[in-house]
């Protein structure tokens, strides 16, 4: 009868205060309360009165109260519902003389909640004490839920005072981790669309259970094929997350609450949301990290039963991209956001994801302006909210005010116009103020990345990603698709270098259609040339790929996580013995071969002098040589920065390793992340480093500071820091003020 009548009432062409008094006269008649009252929660962290039945109308708009502050800020704050047979005996009653609610002794008051977040709170009172009944409380909760859409839709907001908008607008300043450098600014698109719930109200509450056990039973068979399959790659998810799902899917628990709020008269759909929201609101409270992690699972799982109730199929959704769209997703792999039509995208917010992940790796080179580990920012957001992504600093702007919005517009034009400047250097030499030449590379691994050598007169591809190919691919790619797509690499550059890396999976790069190994720690265990070696028919393979695809033309390629002379040798010779298969079958040689090591392992640093001797080049990895040196987790924010790259262990290690390399005339290059930062990059030229590998945003910067640099001056510098460094943890000061001192930008 309750929800019926607010039907009406939410039907009545009048206007939003006139149905917000309408709809606290019909909870207050139906239970059988003589006061209902109605509570907003404002930008400011403030509640205030919207409508009242019962108290002192003229409180309405008057009485306010902070989040905390009496009995109704403290359910704001818990989002837990309260009855009390009398309320002034609560250590946190609050009297407010204006309202005139002293005569009232028990009291009932529920949060108001959209997808886990308070926007307020809906009371009920009498003057007599009483014993609320769970009836009663599950009654009113679900009013609160018909409540919380009229907020959020946003009818309420011509009530606000200037100033005092409600809170499901509220701007948002969230920190995260950058992937990508830039600056976007644009509106948001959800990766996987929540499914609009417009039906709250349900005509026949034994259609709705029936529709709940049949979307329950498709989400389970959904979650069983997929688990069964492995086919994990479309959905980003790992089979350990499904596993979770699926055992939630199966909670009876859960199951029964949603049933039990479909009897209070919800469709279907809105039962699931309801339940999805009560939930959220404990779990964001937690402050347990493996609880408040679960809370991804239950709303995965509540997304996959709205969208089965509704017919629609859970995942991304392709359909055209609106201008400047800000992409907002929990977590995604590189083959969906190369689904998405890149020339609209502006930027990528994420709720999972490490810098070294594979999505980062993807968004740089498309050069995507992303920062993740935004937790709850998919239940946060609606889509066309208006949205900023700060690459550089890892901040994401919700809803941004004017003035917000203006700085970041001009920090973006701003930052345009250095990258003029920056492109302006384009067909300058990389040369240092006394001559000496720095060779500047790129990092690549997918076909999209290859423009940016002619774009920023690059002088080739100094660290080409083989396993992208493999990551974004649905199956295992043939020997035949391998060649193809190395031949193209070739083409496309046209002449240029380029470094092909073998297979670097494992760790946290794990094919979808492989199966995983559980590893206690997977950074150090079977990943890489330990794969290869242990499976060498796959590192044949690509190995033969690369060999038929540089018939006459040059063969750079490189084994990556090498730890020890022996296991390079092994590789080695496995390049030898493909070799003499293609001569025996006439297929035309490489111009030339050479073969070469990722140093990154810091064992191999103990036996440079020996690996100099057989390898042709090195390459070293300074993102894992700095994780494995410092044994420091560059996934795990609480100790990646920890260290920093310009502490002298690392540019000891860095410098021994470069001094070998030139006694023994094996050339190196450095193709970590250090080597595409100013200053970094102005410190490895000083222990002697004259080759670097980088992004491409990354060109225009490096070659701006090296065009200001005296190499003299700065190995003088660095061979005189590292001796009297002492206990110093970095160097990063004193080489910044000997760059301000000369000019040098950084």
């Amino acid at each position: 009868m309750l929800l019926r009548r607010l039907r009406e009432v939410m039907a009545e062409p009048v206007s939003a205060q006139e149905r917000l008094d309408r709809i606290v006269v019909v909870i207050a008649s139906n239970m059988v309360a003589e006061v209902c009252s109605v509570y907003v929660l404002r930008i400011d962290g403030t509640l205030e009165l919207y409508a009242t039945e019962g108290l002192n109308p003229e409180a309405v708009h008057m009485t306010t109260m902070r989040l905390g502050e009496g009995i109704v800020g403290t359910i704001a704050r818990d989002a837990e519902p309260l009855a009390l047979a009398d309320a002034q005996l609560h250590p946190a009653y609050s009297y407010k003389p204006e309202t005139g609610e002293e005569v009232y002794r028990s009291f009932l008051g529920v949060p108001i909640l959209r997808a886990g977040n308070t926007l307020g709170v809906l009371v009920v009172q009498n003057r007599a004490q009483r014993n609320y009944t769970e009836e009663e409380i599950e009654a009113l909760q679900t009013t609160a839920m018909v409540l919380a859409e009229m907020i959020a839709s946003g009818e309420l907001q011509a009530l606000a005072k200037p100033g005092a908008d409600i809170a499901v607008r509220r701007s948002l300043h969230l920190r995260g981790v950058s992937l990508a450098d830039g600056v976007g600014l644009g509106h948001a698109v959800l990766h996987e669309p929540r499914v609009v719930v417009n039906n709250l109200l349900a005509d026949d509450p034994a259609h709705e259970l029936a529709r709940i056990d049949k979307g329950v039973a498709a989400v389970r068979e959904t979650i069983d094929r997929l688990v069964e399959r492995g086919d994990v790659a479309h959905h980003g998810e790992h089979r350990d997350v499904l596993e979770t799902v699926r055992m939630f899917a199966n909670d009876q628990g859960w199951i029964r609450r949603v049933r039990e709020v479909v009897g209070t008269g919800l469709t279907a759909e809105a039962a699931v949301e309801r339940v999805q929201s009560d939930v959220r609101a404990r779990m964001l409270r937690q402050t347990d990290p493996y609880l408040r992690d679960r809370l991804h699972d239950l709303d995965e799982l509540s997304d996959r039963l709205l969208h089965a109730l509704a017919g629609e199929h859970f995942g991304a959704s392709r359909e055209e991209l609106p201008e400047n769209a800000i992409l907002v997703a929990r977590s995604m792999g590189p083959a969906a956001l190369l689904d998405y039509d890149r020339s609209r995208l502006r930027g990528l917010v994420l709720e999972e994801g490490g810098p070294a992940s594979h999505i980062a790796i993807v968004a740089r080179a498309l050069g995507i302006p992303t920062v993740s580990e935004i937790a709850g920012i998919a239940g946060m957001l609606e889509a066309g909210d208006a949205v900023i992504v700060d690459g550089s600093a890892g901040d994401v702007q919700v809803r941004p005010q004017p003035d917000v919005q203006s700085a970041y517009a001009e920090k973006a034009r701003l930052r345009a116009k250095r990258q003029e400047q920056y492109r302006s250097l384009r067909d300058l030499p990389a040369l240092t103020l006394d001559g000496e030449r720095i060779s500047l590379n790129l990092n690549a691994g997918l076909l999209v990345d290859l423009p940016h050598v002619s774009e920023t007169n690059a002088d080739g591809v100094g660290l080409f990603r083989t396993e992208l190919q493999f990551m974004i691919a649905e199956r295992m790619p043939s020997t035949s698709e391998q060649e193809a797509l190395y031949r193209q690499v070739l083409d496309e550059l046209n002449g240029a270098p380029v470094t092909f890396r073998t297979l670097d999976i494992g760790g946290d790069k794990v094919l979808p259609y492989m199966q995983a190994v559980e590893e206690e720690n997977p950074a150090l265990g079977w990943r890489a040339i330990r794969i290869g070696l242990d499976r060498p028919g796959l590192l044949r393979a690509q190995v033969r790929a690369l060999l038929k695809a540089c018939s006459g033309r040059a063969l750079k390629v490189m084994f990556p996580m090498v730890a020890t002379v022996e296991e390079f040798n092994r590789a080695k010779a496995i390049v030898t013995r493909e070799l003499s298969y293609l001569r025996k079958h006439g297929h035309v040689e490489p111009s030339s071969i050479a073969v070469g090591v990722m140093v990154e392992v810091p064992s191999l640093v103990f036996q440079i002098e020996e690996l100099v001797r057989v390898a042709d080049f090195l390459s070293v990895g300074s993102n894992d040589l700095m994780q494995f040196l410092f044994a420091a987790d560059r996934e795990n924010r609480q100790v990646a920065e920890r260290f920093d790259p310009l502490s002298t262990p690392l540019l000891r290690a860095l410098k021994v390793i470069h001094d070998s390399a030139s006694a023994g005339n094996t050339p190196v290059t450095l193709c970590g992340e250090i080597g595409g930062k100013p200053l970094e990059a102005m410190a490895l030229i000083g222990l002697g480093y004259r080759s670097l590998s980088m992004s491409p945003a990354s060109i225009g910067p490096v070659k701006a500071m090296l065009l200001s640099l005296d190499t003299g001056a700065i190995t003088a510098e660095m061979n005189r820091l590292l001796a009297t460094a002492g206990d110093r943890g970095t160097l990063r000061q004193a080489l910044a003020g000997f760059a301000a001192a000369r000019g040098i930008p950084v």
